[in-house]
């Protein structure tokens, strides 16, 4: 698996990317990068866990509500990425708890 060095909201992440997928993840980048940087913008929200929570939300709302025309991928099987699993744990750590929201 290739990996990727991407930005988000001036920070940098080491992502891995199987091949032949840069430019759908370069994509994924750009679209989390604008909906945490309009959030981050609008000014009332300055905790980087709660723009990405608030993005992630907003993306998954934007997904749900879009027609199908295309399939939609099959779901990631428990460890065939087992380089997340540490990002994981490091964002359930960042939200407190088990990872549930608060």
């Amino acid at each position: 698996m290739k990996q990727m060095e991407v930005t988000i909201m001036g920070q940098s992440y080491l992502l891995g990317c199987p091949p032949g997928g840069e430019a759908a993840l370069t994509a994924a980048v750009a679209q989390v990068d604008r909906e945490m940087s309009a959030i981050r913008d609008g000014g009332k929200v300055k905790a980087r866990e709660r723009i990405a929570v608030l993005a992630a939300l907003n993306l998954a709302y934007q997904l749900a509500d879009a027609p199908r025309e295309t399939p939609v991928a099959p779901p990631v099987a428990p460890n065939e990425f087992p380089e997340i699993d540490p990002l994981i744990k490091r964002l359930d750590e960042a939200l407190g708890h088990d990872g549930q929201l608060l």
